[in-house]
């Protein structure tokens, strides 16, 4: 990825660099919010997960989040922690979400995508060597979700390799608590619109109405708002409130409900979750 140079004089406190943040700035040129969906690598096999990977961009996706499985992943709800499940027992692993990136860089070499995962896998497969081959495979972000700003310190060679370390801020962060979790932060802020594990309630508008002008005070990054946010409605309300949205749990119960009786999936689930997508997108476009 390459990085773009800030004039001597610049007074920006967070120097543009590489896909994700081409995509915001285009985006904002267009006026309007992104969408991110996610999906979990190897759910529920790797070739159907690959599938959708590669549709989504056609579908609408502006940037596309990642889940890397894990055996406990404690902020996720029902849904993710059995999406995860799912993976693990198609032989999902830290490699294998690796290698799924790098086959979708084979005709995409635009769209951003951003790991989400938990520590322990990493530092399982070499936090240093897991940086390098992220970076080489064409990922462009990271959202490690067990790791707090104090210490961030292990993702240091995140940085050195081009990567993006994206904070997670919370309803509950307080006015103090803020520059510490913005402190090193790249790519974009994602804000947690509810307090609590994924895909169990959705957000409210006025809530985050409230909190996004407050977290602006604080950062100059783009907010992306998840964690609640799953129809197209509200989809289109978070990335206008907000410069993104990322919808995962309403995602993964459509590809759960097109499964079969053994958690196959049928001729129709790529589809299925595509067309959803669309829907979600067309919504994020028509408010832009």
């Amino acid at each position: 990825m390459s990085q773009s140079t800030l004039a001597p004089d610049s007074t920006a406190t967070t120097p543009p660099r590489g896909r994700i943040a081409a995509r915001f700035a285009a985006l904002k040129q267009e006026g309007r919010g992104a969408l991110m969906p996610f999906l979990e690598a190897y759910d529920p096999d790797p070739a159907t997960s690959l599938a959708i990977l590669r549709g989504m961009p056609g579908a609408g996706a502006d940037l596309i989040e990642i889940g890397v499985p894990f055996s406990d992943p404690m902020a996720d709800g029902p849904t993710v922690q059995l999406a995860g499940q799912r993976a693990l027992k198609a032989g999902g692993t830290v490699a294998g979400a690796l290698a799924m990136v790098r086959d979708f860089r084979r005709g995409d070499d635009e769209t951003p995508i951003i790991l989400m995962g938990y520590v322990n896998p990493f530092m399982s497969y070499g936090i240093e060597r897991f940086c390098v081959d992220a970076a080489a495979s064409g990922v462009d972000g990271l959202i490690v979700v067990d790791v707090p700003p104090e210490e961030a310190d292990v993702l240091a060679p995140a940085a050195a390799q081009g990567l993006d370390l994206i904070r997670l801020v919370a309803p509950t962060t307080d006015e103090k608590r803020l520059p510490v979790v913005l402190n090193g932060a790249s790519g974009f802020i994602y804000y947690v619109a509810i307090a609590g594990i994924t895909g169990t309630r959705s957000a409210e508008a006025s809530a985050l109405a409230e909190a996004i002008p407050r977290l602006r005070k604080h950062t100059d990054l783009p907010i992306a708002i998840g964690f609640g946010v799953r129809t197209p409605q509200q989809a289109a309300e978070a990335a206008t409130i907000a410069d993104g949205a990322v919808v995962a749990s309403a995602l993964i119960d459509t590809l759960a409900r097109s499964l079969d009786e053994q958690g196959r999936a049928r001729p129709d689930t790529v589809r299925r979750v595509l067309d959803q997508v669309r829907e979600l997108a067309e919504a994020v476009r028509a408010r832009g």
